[in-house]
């Protein structure tokens, strides 16, 4: 099973251009993220940018409207991700209540949808899916 851990830190949603976190921060996340290799879960891993760098694009009455960053309505921004595959949601917990985040983030953990979660019609609509994705078929 894969799950995306999701890195929500409070305040990141109006952090000026340029916001780095701080040397022993990423340290202790380092050790971390060794871990999650070292364990065979680890796909992939990357940190964001703050949102006053990013863009949104809209479709409202289907015509695309970018709006750049920062994002005033935003509640909650992501810092950043980690994709892992485990074997239950439990582990996913189990690995993300081992995170060295500070007392302002959150990780939200989210189950990725595989092909075979789907119905045959939409499994059908979806086909050469797992190509663009650069994974083999199985």
């Amino acid at each position: 099973m894969r799950f995306m851990m999701l890195m929500i830190p409070s305040g990141y949603g109006t952090a000026p251009a340029g916001t780095m976190p701080a040397a022993d921060a990423v340290a202790a996340m380092m050790k971390y993220n060794e871990a999650l290799k070292a364990a065979g879960v680890l796909i992939t891993l990357d940190g964001l940018h703050p949102p006053s760098m990013g863009a949104r694009v809209s479709f409202a009455g289907g015509k695309p409207m970018v709006t750049d960053g920062p994002f005033t309505e935003a509640k909650e921004v992501l810092g950043g991700y980690w994709m892992i595959e485990v074997k239950s949601r439990d582990e996913a917990i189990a690995w993300a209540k081992r995170c060295p985040a500070s007392d302002n983030e959150i990780i939200e953990i989210r189950q990725v949808q595989e092909m075979s979660d789907f119905p045959a019609d939409v499994q059908k609509a979806a086909a050469g899916l797992t190509e663009l994705q650069g994974k083999s078929a199985s």
